[in-house]
């Protein structure tokens, strides 16, 4: 079954214009793609090819010269469209002056989320970007890699249903590669739809689903990367490696049935990503100390509501604050049936006690907070009055 469309581009073109309203650049050339609900969806192109053109008009940012484009069935610059969105710019543009911490306070308060809730996803992103250990450093303080981390936290503040990532893993070393990308994989298994758009080929290769290739600002490519990269003439056999014996019996077979054809044999290679991962994982394990960015930590808690732990920890919680809230009471009642008898004691020692009668009594059975005052204002005034007699 095809899935709904989140965003829908139709004949869409881009023309820079100078000063005097001439054609300068047309930066998109009449294009036509859309983007299903829960993909992964890639831009590729060369430097100028129209990637950041239109990622900037799907954000609203710019207006197109002619055609169409809808996010989620309404125009780009709609407020219910920016909402659920998240960005992440290809340059990481922040106050430099605000701590980590700050920063992610200060774009949660853009999308009108609570003090505490922004407090708290501010500290479940940092932790799942490896930036728990510089929530108190300036930002500006960050290398680029770091920056990068708590850009893609905050374009994941307001949990968006589209997360539009603008070269994600630029300037990150090779764990932070992978974890963006697995961090994308796991959005989309949550149904999360995501538009990257990068020069590292490779990236995308493991993590997009369907991708356009641009170039001069037209489309010269469309497909699933299956339909794309399959080469029908070629095929491959991985197998576990062979003996000797066995080897030069599967080559005899293959030179009779592959006359004319050549044929190659060797052993498969890991990736170099795959090699430093596994280096850096060793490292890991035996304790070495490291002053840059650290490995990423869990999914934000908030990023994965619907989930069964969901559940039970909000029942936990639930639970948890109903007997705080009763001890709360239990240590109030308690003060004021001390400060009852307290008074009551006052009293009986100036000879009042008959003109206050069940004044402890009503204090000890948690009258209103307006009766206890006029209660108390009405025993001072007796008592300035006889402090003024004795005198």
């Amino acid at each position: 079954m095809k899935k709904e469309s989140v965003v829908k581009v139709v004949a869409l073109s881009k023309i820079f214009k100078d000063f005097w309203g001439r054609a300068k650049a047309k930066a998109v050339n009449d294009i036509d793609f859309e983007v299903r609900d829960g993909e992964v969806f890639g831009l590729l192109g060369p430097n100028g090819s129209g990637k950041s053109t239109i990622i900037k008009m799907l954000l609203g940012l710019l207006y197109p010269s002619i055609g169409k484009i809808s996010v989620f069935d309404h125009s780009p610059d709609d407020v219910r469209t920016k909402k659920r969105i998240g960005y992440l710019p290809e340059e990481s543009y922040l106050y430099k002056y605000l701590t980590a911490e700050e920063t992610l306070d200060f774009f949660g308060a853009l999308f009108s989320l609570s003090q505490a809730e922004r407090k708290n996803r501010a500290s479940q992103l940092l932790e799942m970007v490896g930036l728990t250990h510089a929530a108190k450093r300036q930002v500006g303080e960050f290398s680029k890699g770091m920056q990068r981390r708590i850009g893609l936290a905050q374009a994941m503040i307001n949990d968006p249903d589209l997360l539009i990532l603008d070269e994600p893993t630029s300037g990150l070393d090779p764990l932070g590669c992978r974890e963006i990308k697995d961090l994308i994989l796991f959005l989309k298994s949550r149904g999360k739809t995501v538009i990257v758009s990068s020069h590292l080929l490779a990236d995308v290769e493991d993590i997009c689903d369907r991708v356009i290739i641009l170039y001069g600002g037209k489309i010269r490519a469309c497909g699933t990367l299956d339909e794309l990269l399959t080469v029908s003439g070629e095929s491959r056999i991985t197998m576990p490696s062979l003996g000797a014996k066995e080897t030069e019996r599967l080559l005899k077979i293959l030179r009779e049935n592959l006359t004319g054809d050549s044929f190659s044999v060797d052993h498969p290679k890991r990736s170099l990503e795959d090699f430093f991962l596994d280096v850096v994982q060793k490292a890991r394990s035996e304790s070495i100390e490291t002053f840059g960015a650290s490995g990423g930590g869990n999914i934000a808690n908030y990023l994965t509501e619907g989930s069964d732990k969901n559940i039970l920890d909000a029942l936990s919680r639930q639970k948890t604050e109903a007997a705080v809230s009763a001890q709360k009471n239990k240590d109030e009642s308690s003060a004021t049936e001390g400060e009852a008898k307290k008074t009551d004691e006052k009293l009986k020692n100036l000879g009042l006690e008959k003109e206050t009668t069940g004044l402890g009594e009503d204090l000890k059975g948690g009258g209103a907070k307006e009766d206890l005052s006029s209660q108390f204002n009405e025993a001072d005034r007796k008592l300035s009055e006889l402090l003024k007699n004795e005198k």
